[in-house]
């Protein structure tokens, strides 16, 4: 018996399908690399694309459909010539031309013109590394990429580094583009500059960036990619993303990224589709083949062609620009045929029917193998919101192989109550079932907000909690009940996530003080505009903002409270409904957070063991733009009342305290 079944009882009326799934993950896996590591399988990048071989250059693509292919660019005035022809390999799908006369210059851009039976047209090279678009005409073109320097690597990954051994996930979830304080498209040069400094101070020692593939449309955060294996040009080269992951690894900072293989943009000049003018080649056939609410291309995982394509997609991004693993997007879409569209996953019988896509986990699971294997260390974290059994479970023992699954649902309650109910209707029962209703045996990346409640149309949770007030209401001597409230919400709510709700944390860049306003792309409708399309770091800088207040307590409690996460699951103390009080311990640190409004509770008793607890964090210290109705430097000393172990700390309303046990430090 598999051993996620083992661990879960509900999963045994379903053992016969989940064996079987397991099975034929393993009959693909032998199909393609036989008794080959699957790392020597995914290696496509090494012979489709522009490769160079000596004095030679030679390019390679799979196009079954095709009749001719030309290389097109200056030299054939952009035009199909006989001179730049492929030729079929005999007995294979593949075509090539090797260019021998060292015409082929370095940053050279290109094209390929196909024709097929009916048809021609101009595509990209579907392994083009490097693909650019022209300011004035806004068409993309590859582009020779042939360094003369190799790009030589000075700090090793922190993943295999002994100070981080043992330390909990915290991610920095990021957007190049977007990073900067002006209102414009940032670089990679500008991120390693001036952005990785504040990661690095806020104590997150993992980076996940998005939008790294190349997209034609800058507003689709980067999950509408056109070209899988190109770094996108806007933000820069590769040796400069190079050097970004380099300065990362330096600070013993991860670097992740966000690996799009859930669709493909349907656009024919710049994509994949009828790259050989059939729809099929990479994706499903008719309407199966388009995402009904993206408006995409969807890739067919029962293709070894799509299976090559996509697994030496991912062993590309991993080693060649030593990555340290990956957020896979939009899983949930991949696993089922109806995309989980209108589904709420009541019930186990969700996960095991027909409606269940057999190719995509199958391709997922072999996805997962090979980032192991390539990279022990590597991280892989699946955005699944069905809940699916096994996401984050070991392939050995029948589930998909991803280290840590996101909590997706935690963002969406957080949004609800704060919309829904008032602050004295808050169930704390409600709250602490939430934060804890995951799975044991997987690991969940816990966040209250990441980018996608920042988008226009949605609001940030300081937006949502201080909305208008934000504009004129921030300042440090401001008497505004609309703004306190905010602030001492908007701290607990972090802290509660960020201690109970998973294994690991996420937070999007500039969310940890609050960032005001909403993520907005240049578009027709705001006038192509970059003013909402960036971070305004100087709100937080500057002292007499109050959103200093948030930002300094989000990096208070990473910094007092991140290894807590490795001790297993919170362990509820009191969950005092009438009172509002949550109450619990993990690892060595006792929390106590009163969301009642308007009542702080005396000598409120808490059963802990014996031990002396220092305070450690004060979300109503004066330094977060507190009230300090609580000492920074208190201590109790538990004693005992009957048969019961106590402290009894006095708790203000909308507060949170933690202490840690320092007797039992001491012991250590």
């Amino acid at each position: 018996m598999l051993g996620i079944i083992k661990a879960d009882g509900y999963l045994e009326p379903y053992s016969a399908i989940i064996e079987k799934r397991h099975k034929n993950y393993l009959l693909v896996k032998d199909r393609i690399a036989g008794y080959k590591a699957l790392s020597e399988y995914a290696c496509g990048h090494f012979y489709y694309g522009v490769q160079k071989k000596g004095k030679n250059i030679i390019f390679r693509e799979w196009a079954p459909n095709a009749s001719e292919i030309y290389l097109i660019s200056e030299l054939s005035n952009w035009k199909p010539d006989p001179s730049y022809k492929f030729e079929k390999i005999p007995g294979t799908e593949d075509w090539k031309f090797i260019s021998t006369d060292n015409v082929i210059k370095d940053k050279m851009l290109y094209k390929l013109y196909i024709k097929w039976p009916g048809g021609e047209g101009e595509r990209l090279p579907a392994y083009a590394k490097r693909v650019v678009q022209d300011d004035v005409t806004k068409i993309f073109s590859a582009q020779i990429w042939f360094p003369k320097k190799e790009y030589k690597w000075r700090n090793p990954a922190p993943l295999i580094s002994k100070e981080n051994a043992g330390k909990p996930l915290m991610i920095y979830e990021a957007h190049i583009g977007m990073a900067q304080e002006e209102a414009k498209v940032g670089t990679f040069a500008e991120f390693e500059e001036k952005i990785l400094p504040i990661v690095k101070k806020s104590g997150y020692n993992a980076i996940q960036f998005m939008a790294l593939m190349e997209h034609p449309y800058y507003g689709s955060f980067g999950y509408q990619i056109s070209n899988f294996f190109a770094l996108s040009s806007r933000f820069g080269t590769p040796e400069e993303f190079k050097s970004l992951v380099d300065a990362c690894h330096g600070e013993g900072i991860k670097v992740f990224m966000d690996i799009v293989h859930s669709h493909a943009v349907k656009n024919e000049n710049e994509g994949l589709s009828k790259l050989d003018g059939t729809n099929y080649l990479y994706f499903h056939a008719g309407a199966k083949g388009n995402h009904p609410a993206w408006d995409s291309k969807l890739f067919n995982y029962a293709k070894d062609g799509v299976l090559h394509f996509l697994l030496s997609n991912c062993a590309f991004w991993l080693t060649e620009y030593c990555l340290d693993g990956f957020r896979f997007d939009g899983v949930t879409s991949m696993l089922y045929k109806d995309h989980g569209l209108e589904r709420n996953f009541v019930s186990y019988d969700d996960y095991f029917s027909e409606n269940f896509d057999d190719d995509a986990a199958i391709y997922l699971t072999l996805a997962n193998t090979l980032i192991h294997e390539l990279k022990p260390g590597a991280v892989t974290i699946s955005e699944d919101m069905s809940g699916y059994p096994g996401v984050a479970a070991g392939i050995a023992d029948g589930g998909l192989g991803f280290d840590y699954r996101l909590a997706m649902g935690i963002p969406d309650f957080w949004i609800k109550i704060i919309k829904e109910k008032r602050d004295e209707e808050w169930s704390v029962g409600e709250i602490w079932h939430q934060l804890n209703n995951r799975r044991w045996n997987e690991k969940s990346i816990a966040y209250c907000e990441s980018h996608d409640q920042a988008l226009v149309g949605d609001k940030t949770i300081a937006f949502r909690l201080m909305d208008a007030h934000m504009y004129h209401a921030m300042n440090v001597d401001s008497q505004n009940m609309v703004v306190d409230r905010g602030v001492a919400l908007h701290k607990i709510i972090r802290l509660l996530t960020f201690a109970a709700g998973g294994e690991g944390y996420l937070n999007f860049m500039g969310n940890e003080f609050g960032h005001p306003e909403w993520i907005d792309f240049p578009r027709e409708g705001n006038n192509w505009s970059y003013n909402y399309a960036r971070r305004q770091w100087p709100l937080f800088e500057n002292r007499a903002l109050r959103y200093c207040h948030m930002g300094d307590f989000d990096r208070a409690m990473v910094e007092n409270c991140a290894e807590a996460m490795l001790a297993g699951f919170a362990a509820p103390i009191r969950i005092d409904e009438p009172g509002q009080v949550i109450a619990f311990r993990r690892g060595d640190l006792l929390f106590a957070v009163n969301l009642n409004p308007f009542v702080s509770h005396v000598d409120y008793e808490l059963d802990v063991d014996r031990g002396i607890y220092k305070l450690v964090l004060n979300s109503d210290s004066d330094l977060f733009g507190g009230f300090s109705r609580v000492p920074d430097s208190l201590v109790l000393d538990s004693f005992t009342r009957g048969n019961r172990n106590i402290i009894t700390p006095y708790i203000p309303s909308r507060s949170a305290l933690v202490f840690k046990d320092i007797k039992q430090e001491k012991k250590a």
